[in-house]
């Protein structure tokens, strides 16, 4: 999952301390060496922020979970 949610990020032009502090003020007690960590693989994404990426990237959940089932 992370190398989709680097992904959309990166087409969404923030980085990771912008994206951050647009959680913040959505709520989501976030710094950016945790999203970094989502990332990254190293800590599994809590829905609580999965839900806030949805509506700032304006995706559907499938985009999160792309490829991951090993099917393209």
């Amino acid at each position: 999952m992370g190398k989709n949610l680097k992904r959309l990020r990166n087409s969404a032009g923030l980085s990771q301390e912008k994206l951050c502090m647009e959680l913040q003020l959505r709520g989501c007690d976030l710094g950016r060496s945790t999203y970094e960590k989502y990332e990254s693989g190293d800590l599994n994404i809590r829905i609580s922020v999965l839900i806030e990426l949805r509506k700032i990237y304006n995706c559907s959940y499938d985009e999160f979970f792309e490829g991951l089932d090993g099917e393209e």
